[in-house]
């Protein structure tokens, strides 16, 4: 159980978690609420999630292209 907590936590996207450390709040709390929310919408805050998703991807790449290390030159 705890290999799959990892994967889940740590794997997929980190949205939530990345919420949860900007907001100060925990991320377990945060996945609750996303999961009660997609569930009273159907489905809806999925599409916020990849969007989100992606925009931290983007930035990430974003942030590696502008400041590359030592080995990257």
């Amino acid at each position: 159980m705890n290999r799959f907590r990892y994967f889940v936590e740590n794997q997929i996207f980190g949205v939530c978690a990345r919420m949860g450390e900007k907001l100060n709040f925990p991320a377990s709390s945060i996945r609750r609420y996303f999961i009660y929310a997609t569930f009273m919408t159907f489905g809806s805050p999925i599409i916020i999630y990849l969007v989100l998703a992606f925009w931290m991807e983007m930035r990430q790449n974003w942030r590696r292209h502008n400041s590359p290390t030592f080995w990257e030159l």
